[in-house]
């Protein structure tokens, strides 16, 4: 759903521009609450590996592909704010280095596909999560129901938007049935790629699941009729599985981000993904132009001057993971240091007046 230059007119594209920068400052000092020395880097890897899966289009209807958002798969991960950020690391590496999404629709993308995506799911998520028994199969079916919601969600944002500042005259009924339409079938995609990922890391380390924090429940006594808290009562000691070392976990997510993009990749489908299609089926991309780095070496997901396609395309995808995972974690780290040393002066003078 990467929207391209001239899709949106320029005053519409300025405003979603000043939202996602808002969006992206609060999420900043939000990601402060949510980042620790262990999910730091786990965040940084949660954006290189959606990175990875956005590569991976998938069919979803004659003629048509899909891919993975991200935004409910990173705010589950590692936290809403967190998530929000993740995200727009993603997109602007797509934007900058391999003319994926306009230069001057940013804003358009990072409000659609890390904003809506990304508040949706994790409220539809915590939500359900109350209402389920608190489990970590819940977690994981809390998961899928979110991400598919997010996808469509992120479909009815874009039409919004084209509404307020389209550039082609179009059946707005018309783009928008298709757009919900296709990427219903595009979420179901989302919540499986969701909910099997989210799944994997709590079978290892569910300590590392931000949204299956506090899961463990207090035992609990019976006295006059009524369960009440146990004294004293300590959580259950985590399964040997969940002590693997984060090391490990992050190990594995990078070797398995490079292999998504690095092999996997050269067998997704070649097919338009659902704003693609849409947008050539409805006229909407009439005034669609040129990206701006359209000459970059990486443009379109291939190193220039490499003939193989193959090789190209692998080498293009090993290099986005490399410079996101770098980019996403001196982002997360640099945020986690802010925190500290917010904290520090605060808990000085806590410290002093006591």
């Amino acid at each position: 759903m990467h929207v391209p230059d001239g899709f949106i007119n320029a005053p519409t594209s300025a405003a979603t521009g000043v939202i996602a920068a808002g969006a992206v400052a609060v999420s900043l000092r939000g990601a402060r609450r949510e980042l620790d020395e262990r999910t730091a880097p786990l965040a940084g890897l949660v954006a290189a590996f959606i990175f990875a899966v956005q590569m991976l289009n998938f069919p979803v209807a004659a003629g048509t592909s899909g891919h993975l958002l991200g935004g409910a798969l990173a705010a589950i991960l590692v936290g809403p704010y967190t998530g929000v950020l993740c995200v727009s690391v993603v997109l602007l590496m797509q934007g900058i280095l391999f003319a994926d999404g306009g230069l001057t629709a940013l804003g358009v993308n990072i409000t659609n596909m890390a904003i809506v995506t990304t508040v949706v799911a994790y409220a539809l998520f915590r939500g359900l999560v109350k209402l389920l028994p608190r489990t970590r199969r819940s977690v994981t079916v809390a998961s899928f129901v979110a991400a598919l919601v997010s996808v469509p969600a992120a479909a009815l944002a874009f039409t919004l938007m084209y509404a307020i500042g389209g550039t082609t005259d179009v059946s707005l009924g018309k783009v928008a049935t298709a757009m919900v339409g296709v990427h219903v079938l595009i979420g179901i995609g989302e919540a499986v790629i969701t909910a099997l990922t989210v799944g994997a890391v709590i079978a290892v380390r569910p300590d590392l699941v931000y949204g299956a924090r506090g899961l463990t429940q207090k035992l609990k006594l019976r006295v006059n009729g009524e369960l009440v808290d146990a004294p004293g009562a300590e959580p259950e000691p985590a399964p040997v599985a969940a002590r693997t070392s984060h090391r490990k976990v992050w190990a594995a997510g990078l070797v398995t981000s490079l292999l998504l993009a690095g092999f996997v990749s050269f067998y997704a489908s070649a097919d338009p993904d659902g704003l693609e299609k849409v947008a050539t089926d409805h006229g909407i991309d009439k005034k669609a132009e040129e990206h701006a780095v359209a000459d970059s070496p990486l443009a379109d997901y291939g190193v220039k001057d490499v003939d193989d396609a193959r090789l190209s395309g692998g080498l293009a995808g090993v290099i986005g993971v490399g410079v996101t995972v770098v980019a996403g974690t001196g982002v997360f780290w640099t945020v986690r240091r802010r925190r500290t040393a917010d904290a520090s002066p605060s808990d000085t003078t806590g410290m002093t007046s006591v």
